[in-house]
């Protein structure tokens, strides 16, 4: 897909602006005609690893309840635009990257690529992540809060609405590292900052999680939790891997750093580089 030039004039910014969101609505539609068409299978697939908790139908498959004579076209429309969401995600992404892609410098277009394939696998991974190692505990937990009050009537669109929204909340919550990365390696937060102030860091992550999170339930703030701070974790330690790599070029470039000035190399790794010699030096 072609990605424009980097001077253009506002109304052909508008044009292209305009073409990309074009794209991104057309394979959204091919989508969801696609999905609709397979929403019972795809809904069936979404309820799996909550199964057990669910009434099952003869031929062995989970057998929710309508209340509405809306709810079955609702809720396979929700199905189909919300896996066409995450189906064309690569698409969507490249688009709205692409977009932007012109009015970054020469030296930050060379993250573009990279940044790319990072937002898809992490928004892929946080989904499967979800489906695999989130949805049976939440619901666990959430279906046997019901003991001593009466009984869970497993209502199709309420179920299928949270498990959309936990899938799509985690595959947001793993673009984290993508942020953190950036925000030191331009320079926006030093690296010593979010290093020194993890505990701040840390508490936010955990408000962040329950706020993310479409339930009161504990066992899933803390897993989300455990799995962003881990992430939050891999994202500094490459962006100090970088940091450093960037600073062994700027010394083979000529600058300056005293053998025994640490206060020197810590700034240096604050600020992301070290400072130029000075031309008396």
């Amino acid at each position: 897909m072609a990605i424009g030039p980097a001077r253009m004039p506002l109304m052909e910014h508008l044009g292209e602006l305009r073409m990309r969101l074009v794209r991104i609505v057309v394979v959204l539609i091919v989508g969801c005609c696609i999905f609709y068409l397979a929403a019972g299978t795809v809904g069936q697939f979404l309820l799996l690893p909550i199964a057990e908790f669910l009434p099952q139908g003869d031929n062995g498959t989970v057998d929710l309840q309508f209340i509405n004579a809306l709810d079955p076209f609702t809720v396979k429309f929700k199905i189909a635009f919300w896996m066409s969401v995450v189906a064309t995600s690569p698409i969507i992404l490249w688009q709205v990257l692409a977009f932007f892609l012109p009015a970054l410098k020469p030296s930050e277009r060379k993250w573009f690529i990279p940044t790319f394939a990072a937002a898809v696998a992490l928004f892929i991974i946080g989904t499967v992540f979800c489906y695999l190692i989130i949805l049976h505990p939440a619901f666990q937990w959430l279906t046997s809060q019901v003991a001593g009050l009466g009984t869970v009537l497993p209502n199709a669109a309420n179920y299928i609405d949270v498990i959309i929204k936990f899938e799509i909340g985690f595959g947001i919550a793993f673009e984290i590292p993508i942020v953190i990365f950036y925000l030191v390696i331009f320079q926006i937060v030093p690296y010593k900052k979010l290093r020194s102030s993890w505990r701040f860091v840390y508490v936010g992550l955990m408000v962040f999680s329950a706020m993310v999170t479409p339930d009161a339930n504990p066992i899933t703030m803390l897993l989300m939790f455990a799995a962003l701070l881990g992430l939050y974790e891999l994202s500094l330690l490459i962006a100090r891997i970088v940091l450093a790599k960037r600073i062994k070029k700027q010394q083979e470039e000529g600058t300056y750093l005293g053998d025994d000035d640490e206060d020197e190399g810590d700034k240096a790794l604050e600020k992301g580089g070290f400072p130029k010699k000075d031309a008396k030096g």
